[in-house]
């Protein structure tokens, strides 16, 4: 009992100091809100101006991130909304429509009267009724210099029938947020967690909101048990039986006066709805589950899977050291089963081509392994951090790296195979797959999974991506290219730019003729592809080169690994744009 009142006092301690520190937040932001209102108030009275629908079509959508990608609940679509875009000085938000006709491969822009006001960072979530709608609730917008923010607390609905926008006026809903995540769970929808920032002040929250779709009324849900801690940015799934799976997140600590560190999540919530047809009785508990896990990382793209399974996609982990701060960008695929409550690895299954070659390489394999009788494992190393939060959660972040030098024995006959092949197999065994990156879309239909956008980083740039991929959930054989762009042709402003150099009408990248110029001439002095040479052929004759590239890029302290995977994205934007 005394354990249990003692957690329960830690864990009202902490919703008292967040609650003073929004009032503190509240106070401070109220001035920089009430600027970036005027400038938001011009947005919507150059929207006002719009009376039709219109819809039309385009190539695809400019480079974008933290926007929001959802499957149509009646037709073969995804519905994009909203996102940001950075070009190193000047931050540019959308409240932007496009629907991407999936048997088409198609996009077009949707325009329509009185939309919300731009944003990023918001959630969305689609209701099958009255035709399909669209919810979307909060976000956040940013100055052009993106050192003000406006965090908004409105609550829309896109009614995708009639393509009308329809702003639910409610009082009692949650304060305005972003980072927050949102989920459809039978009639209501519930919000989670987020964050609040003004020039010198955040806030984390873990709070819970329900939104009735019949009532139309908020409710501030208050479950029992120990809830995460405050953090923005998890993953959230409703299951088939009404409840809810949180996992991970991000929240910012303050260590000392004006030193800040970020803390990563990788535990697991499951909020449970044990109330009737008509109550709304809510409990937390921790979920420990089993299988292979996802390291730790923030910024994943997540979407429901057929099945009640949950896709987890790419994501970054940064690395602070002193002022310097180093992601490590991932592309991988992490699928969890909310019914066995188990992590395993989405892996691509081979092509016909390779099981040929792996089984003609049967009576070698059974050579080696009788001369091997234990064969030396794939080398890893195992990095373990533990991290203390203020109301006492331990929590212990596991990351396994493999060793890229030592590989097993099949891999390596399977190489040794490859050399005796024709040229054609070496270019058929190229696998195509989206880059790794952080703050993609994702959305599942029909079993498909489409990845869209996001970014990434090479130093001190920031590549910010408007490409689609696919992959077939059910089969997992190949990634397809829906749009291929090439990120090296955006306008980037390095911040000792003059204010003459940053004009630009919009974020669609690669407008800058110097910029394209200076792209151009650098290109030319890089290694040329010599055809017919694969993407491989390629990387290895000129390697070395392109990890010098990397190094001048990221400073020669940068760790191997990271340079290396750096260099190989290098290589192979350029290999592409030849």
């Amino acid at each position: 009992m005394g354990k249990k009142n003692k957690k329960d006092k830690k864990g009202k301690g902490v919703e008292k100091n967040a609650a003073k520190m929004e009032k503190k937040i509240s106070k401070r932001s109220k001035r920089e809100e009430e600027d970036l209102e005027t400038l938001i108030d011009e947005f919507r009275q150059l929207d006002a101006k719009r009376t039709q629908v219109a819809e039309v079509t385009c190539p695809y959508p400019s480079p974008r991130l933290n926007a929001s990608l959802s499957s149509h609940p009646e037709k073969d679509e995804l519905i994009l909304f909203g996102g940001e875009y950075f070009n190193g000085q000047k931050t540019f938000l959308y409240n932007e429509l496009y629907l991407y006709n999936i048997k088409k491969n198609a996009w077009s822009k949707l325009e329509i009267p009185n939309p919300p006001a731009p944003r990023s960072a918001h959630q969305a979530v689609v209701v099958s009724q009255a035709g399909g709608q669209l919810w979307v609730f909060g976000g956040e917008f940013a100055s052009p210099n993106g050192e003000q923010f406006y965090h908004y607390k409105d609550l829309w609905v896109l009614h995708l029938a009639s393509r009308t926008w329809e702003q639910i006026k409610v009082t009692g809903g949650p304060s305005g947020r972003s980072g927050h995540r949102m989920a459809v769970c039978k009639r209501q929808i519930l919000v989670f967690g987020g964050f609040h920032e003004s020039t010198r002040d955040f806030v984390y929250y873990n709070d819970i909101y329900s939104f009735n779709l019949d009532k139309f009324t908020w409710t501030k849900v208050c479950p029992s048990g120990t809830a995460p801690c405050p953090r923005s940015g998890c993953q959230m799934a409703s299951t088939l039986d009404g409840n809810n799976v949180i996992y991970g997140g991000y929240s910012k600590q303050r260590v000392k006066k004006d030193v800040e560190k970020g803390i990563v999540y990788t535990d697991m919530f499951l909020l449970k709805n044990e109330g009737k047809e008509d109550e709304d009785k809510w409990t937390w508990a921790r979920l420990n589950p089993t299988g292979v896990k996802p390291s730790a990382r923030s910024g994943g793209s997540l979407a429901v899977a057929p099945n009640n399974r949950i896709v987890l996609f790419g994501g970054v982990y940064d690395e602070e050291e002193e002022e310097n701060i180093q992601g490590e960008f991932f592309n991988d695929i992490s699928i969890y089963d909310m019914i066995k409550n188990r992590w395993f690895a989405g892996k691509l299954k081979e092509c016909k081509g390779e099981k040929k070659k792996r089984r003609r390489g049967t009576k070698e394999r059974e050579t080696v392994e009788e001369a091997n009788e234990s064969p030396e494992p794939r080398c890893s190393t195992e990095i373990v951090k533990e991290v203390v939060t203020e109301d006492g959660t331990v929590m212990t972040v596991k990351q396994v790296l493999n060793s890229p030098d030592t590989k097993p024995i099949t891999e390596i006959e399977e190489e040794e195979e490859e050399e005796d092949d024709d040229e054609d197999d070496s270019e058929t065994s190229t696998s195509i797959e989206p880059c790794p990156r952080s703050s993609a879309m994702a959305a599942i239909k029909y079993g498909v999974l489409y990845i869209y956008g996001g970014m990434f980083e090479v130093g001190d740039r920031q590549f910010t991506l408007n490409d689609l991929y696919s992959i077939d959930l059910h089969k997992m054989e190949k990634w397809k290219v829906l749009v291929e762009t090439d990120p090296k042709t955006q306008e980037w402003l390095d911040e000792e730019e003059s204010e003459g150099e940053e004009e630009c009408e919009g974020a669609a990248g690669g407008e800058d003729e110097e910029e394209d110029d200076d792209s151009s001439e650098e290109g030319d002095e890089h290694p040329a592809v010599q055809p017919p040479e694969s993407y491989s052929e390629y990387l290895s004759r000129t390697e070395s080169y392109w990890i010098k590239v990397a190094k001048d890029n990221m400073g020669q302290n940068a760790k191997e690994k990271k340079t290396l995977k750096v260099a190989q994205a290098m290589a192979k934007a350029f290999y592409d744009s030849v």
